[in-house]
């Protein structure tokens, strides 16, 4: 999945980084082509800031279905410190067609009115909107198994977001980081369909070990605007492109070890 502006960053950071809806899509027809197979998409209002719009997200949604039909679209209700629980609320129940939308459990849960973050919860599996759980830490792991356990969070099929890094100084993901949630996350959520997400110029590196643990990748600017390499890439495509690349390469020194090994074997 490609999350190809975020909610922060602006053309100013990079002059291909995509903000009208136009941009947008765009960009996700270039990352299909690259490798692609979803869009995590944020709206800006004209003056370029995060909204959350159900008028601009209904807007994308269909020109996404004319333009990459074979490309999952997931929106987005994160805060920034602008919405309340609410607000994220209803503009999911707002957006005629969506199928699928990424929450942070911890915004979502800000409130404390776990009634009305069940009829959420509920209503999305009831539509079949898939919710896509964000979380930031082991606390946020934990909090979504006890929410489930409540029967907040419906039971049946749970996909999750792993984040590794922040935008803030310092907060740079790296593959080790990636140990301490996945095995939480395996003991106590067995099962999930789960993805990473890792901010920093190592995001390459973080979702390849993502990827040997048979984890689901979102890559592209929102998240970090640098290849593997250390070169600023080029647009969003160049990151799918990138990624790919590293994945082969890493997917045929594998079967190269595997080949070797069995020829050893059969010497031996």
């Amino acid at each position: 999945m490609v999350a190809p502006n975020g909610a922060t960053r602006t053309r100013a950071d990079h002059p291909a980084l995509p903000v009208t809806i136009p941009q947008i899509v765009t960009t996700a027809r270039a990352c299909f082509d690259a490798g692609a197979d979803g869009i995590h998409a944020h709206v800006r209002d004209r003056a370029g800031r995060h909204v959350l719009d159900a008028g601009l997200y209904a807007e994308l949604l269909a020109e996404l279905a004319c333009a990459v039909p074979g490309m999952a679209a997931q929106i987005t209700t994160e805060a920034q410190g602008r919405y309340t629980p609410a607000q994220q609320r209803a503009v999911v129940a707002a957006v005629p067609g969506a199928v699928s939308v990424s929450v942070a459990l911890r915004e979502m849960m800000a409130d404390n009115d776990a009634a009305a973050a069940r009829g959420f919860y509920h209503d999305c599996a009831a539509r079949g909107c898939a919710v896509q759980h964000i979380l930031y830490d082991l606390t946020d792991m934990d909090r979504l198994a006890a929410a489930r356990a409540a029967g907040i969070v419906p039971d049946g099929p749970v996909q999750v977001l792993l984040v590794l890094g922040r935008y803030t100084d310092g907060q740079r993901a790296a593959p080790a980081e990636l140990a301490a949630p996945h095995a939480r996350l395996m003991e106590r959520i067995p099962g999930a369909d789960w993805a990473v997400c890792a901010f920093g110029p190592d995001e390459t590196a973080c979702l390849a070990a993502a990827h040997g643990l048979g984890g689901k990748l979102r890559v592209g600017f929102e998240n970090n605007l640098f290849n593997a390499d250390g070169r600023r890439a080029a647009d969003n495509a160049d990151r799918v492109r990138d990624l790919c690349a590293v994945l082969s390469h890493a997917g045929a020194d594998a079967e190269n070890k595997a080949v070797r090994r069995t020829s050893r074997d059969r010497v031996e």
